[in-house]
């Protein structure tokens, strides 16, 4: 008996697995005495930009550096 390939299947145009590619969110850009909200520390003021890098910000309690594209973190 011969072995044959695996064909790829095609899909029905009206398929739910034909789902469109999701854009990518535009990142968020900070400035200096913008208002934060962190999942994990609560609210804070950026203090300090590092360009594409980190952001320094003040939580009241304490003092964090965060990676910039950073999804807990949400400008107010």
């Amino acid at each position: 008996m011969r072995r044959t390939a695996p064909t790829v299947r095609r899909r029905p145009p009206g398929s739910p697995f034909n789902t469109p590619e999701i854009p990518a969110q535009p990142v968020e850009e900070y400035t200096v005495g913008d208002r934060v909200s962190h999942d994990k520390y609560g609210l804070g003021r950026v203090l300090a930009v590092e360009q594409d890098v980190a952001v320094l910000i003040d939580f009241g309690t304490a003092t964090y550096r965060v990676p910039a594209p950073n999804a807990k973190l949400v400008k107010l």
